[in-house]
């Protein structure tokens, strides 16, 4: 009897594999994407019934994979290897989305600086803070961590800032830091460190295009918010943008 369900089971694992590489996941529900993922991380048994857990703890495929190794493993069936397996898919395609940046892009708009930096804050429970370089001809010369923790517009990251700007002889350049609250709304220090941030570039020959606040899939510019006024924000800088 064990023996004929384990048939059962290893039918059903080729069956689910063969479909993914011949016709990939689009269409699937979390729950089966999930269950082919802990394939690999729970090489015998059925982790159907896993999956479903897994997604009705958590919600749903995204909340899965964001959620501590700790609260995966309280799950029953969820072992240590199983939640580094899960922990890994975010992790890779973050690496695989920085890869395809490369030096040399054009970046003309917000929506392409958000496109370029995404990959850097994908995935991440720390908030973080970056600077993307371009050259006069608005080249992207790099991306660079300037942080990671909670900052405000301390000494310490104006000087990150311009120290890297510097360094890949930027000509203008995009602040850019992910909110970890899940509220894409610019705070008053986000409003402060941006206009801290330009007048400091101002001097050294640099000009602070826009100052990107991203969470999950959402992405706010602070240029256009100041311009618009949206979340209450009505400021005006000198020499304002």
């Amino acid at each position: 009897m064990a023996e004929k369900k384990k048939a059962i089971h290893t039918g059903h694992r080729g069956r689910v594999k063969e479909e993914f590489l011949t016709r990939g996941i689009e269409g699937w529900p979390d729950h089966r994407v999930l269950e082919l993922i802990l394939f690999y991380a729970i090489p015998q048994g059925d982790v159907n019934p896993l999956a479903h857990e897994l997604v009705d703890r958590f919600g749903s495929l995204s909340g899965v994979l964001d959620a501590l190794p700790e609260e995966l493993m309280k799950v029953k069936g969820m072992g240590e290897h199983s939640a580094a397996m899960l922990k890994l898919f975010p992790a890779v395609m973050g690496r695989y989305l920085e890869g395809r940046t490369e030096p040399g892009q054009i970046v003309h708009t917000v929506e392409e600086a958000g496109h370029v930096l995404a990959p850097y804050l994908y995935g991440s429970r720390n908030e973080m803070v970056y600077v993307l370089c371009l050259d006069a001809k608005e080249k992207l010369l790099g991306i660079r961590k300037i942080s990671e923790g909670n900052n405000s517009s301390s000494d310490v990251t104006i000087r990150r800032v311009a120290e890297e700007c510097l360094a890949l002889r930027a000509s203008f350049c995009y602040l850019a830091h992910n909110h970890v609250s899940g509220i894409a709304l610019p705070s008053p220090e986000d409003m402060n460190t941006t206009n801290v941030v330009r007048i400091a570039l101002e001097p050294l020959g640099v000009r602070l295009v826009d100052h990107l606040v991203f969470v999950d899939g959402d992405l706010v510019s602070i240029r256009e918010s100041l311009h618009s006024g949206r979340g209450g924000f009505r400021m005006v800088y000198p020499g304002q943008w």
